[in-house]
């Protein structure tokens, strides 16, 4: 036997439910999102500051291996590949090709430095020399 009864009470959310729901997650994303971003920029410039120290160590290594820190045209590639005529050479320094910084850009090495032996620069976020905050440059001086 079947019947053409409708249920009382429709199942489901009204339109007011659905708009309420929607504000409230806007809200709550207006919120954590300005948060989360901040942390990014943060964690780009702690990865930038720790390849830099890792770059530093290994020249110190070749410095003690070779004699001296390669040359602003041997870059910071002379860590894992020898440059023509160093004989006492005995890398590869680093146990990975240098990356770039966390922007995508290659790091600037100069040997001799302005600032010490050697060195090593990223320009943040904006690729310009200065800036404050994630566009601040990170550097080894």
């Amino acid at each position: 036997m079947t019947t053409n009864a409708r249920p009382s009470a429709a199942g489901g959310f009204t339109l007011l439910e659905l708009l309420v729901v929607l504000v409230i997650i806007g809200l709550l994303a207006g919120y954590v999102g300005p948060r989360y971003f901040a942390q990014v920029g943060k964690a780009e410039q702690k990865v930038a500051r720790a390849q830099i120290d890792s770059f530093e160590k290994a020249l110190h290594t070749y410095s003690l291996d070779v004699g001296h820190y390669p040359t602003t045209a041997d870059g910071l590639d002379a860590l894992n590949t020898a440059p023509a005529g160093e004989t006492k050479w005995q890398g590869p320094y680093l146990s990975k090709a240098i990356p770039l910084d966390p922007w995508g850009r290659p790091y600037l090495y100069k040997s001799p430095g302005d600032h010490g032996d050697f060195d090593i620069e990223s320009y943040g976020r904006d690729g310009q020399p200065g800036g404050e905050g994630n566009d601040a440059d990170i550097v080894n001086w």
